[in-house]
């Protein structure tokens, strides 16, 4: 019994050595390497094939010159303001999002681009522990490997902004008619106001609600400096 279990230790070490150079290899190539796709796109296109309904997938990578300011500005504005001063993990908006659940409210979302980066390239939607404890793991790899500026560049390409719809290239295409890098700041802020909820909600026939946070956003993106902010993330 005992070199049983010696022999199941062998085996899940090698498992874990395994997983931990895999995962680190594939986050040094995708540092500079344009992705192919990413889970998500895998996740529904396996979806399509088990509820039988056609799904094509728009996916344009697009390199960082070819993807507006204004669009950058605006999925911060939207999702994640500290992003360029933490390390991965917002925990000014982790506790906000506690102390919410414990006082009685329902659970928000705390999550940083660089976690919505990490679970959209590498993993799985849904929520359970084992995912997001991977999503850490992963989240942690690419702060330290890829950087803000690379982060929010595969972000903004990998990005579900309506069904079979990926990546800011083919979101500006489907809802505008113009290419990534010529979004205006209204445009990207309805575009980022979509992205809670992109299968149900429209960029190009916008709701009141998404048009009041499409404002709200645009407001926000003032607020913090515009290009001058995003001068710090190539900086560092």
């Amino acid at each position: 019994m005992a070199r049983l279990w010696q022999r199941v230790a062998q085996l899940l070490w090698r498992l874990a050595l395994a997983f931990v150079l895999g995962s680190l290899a594939l986050v040094l190539v995708f540092r500079a390497v344009p992705l192919p796709g990413s889970m998500v796109m895998a996740e529904r296109k396996v979806q399509s094939w088990i509820t039988g309904e056609p799904l094509d997938i728009d996916y344009r990578w697009r390199g960082p010159e070819a993807l507006s300011d204004a669009a950058r500005m605006a999925v911060i504005a939207a999702e994640d303001q500290r992003f360029p001063t933490h390390g991965g993990f917002d925990f000014v908006e982790i506790r906000r999002a506690l102390a919410a659940r414990l006082g009685g409210g329902r659970l928000r979302g705390a999550s940083t681009l660089s976690q919505q980066t990490a679970k959209n390239v590498f993993l799985w939607s849904g929520r359970s522990w084992l995912r997001k404890g991977l999503e850490a793991w992963f989240t942690l790899l690419i702060e330290i490997f890829w950087g803000k500026q690379r982060i929010l560049d595969v972000y903004l390409n990998v990005a579900e902004w309506d069904r079979g719809v990926f990546g800011l290239e083919a979101a500006a295409q489907h809802y505008f008619g113009v290419p990534a890098s010529r979004l205006d700041r209204r445009q990207a802020s309805l575009l980022a106001a979509i992205l809670p909820s992109p299968l149900t909600r429209s960029a190009a026939r916008p709701a009141p609600r998404v048009e009041q946070r499409s404002r709200w956003i645009r407001q926000q993106m003032q607020n913090l400096g515009g290009a001058r902010y995003l001068k710090g993330l190539a900086d560092e």
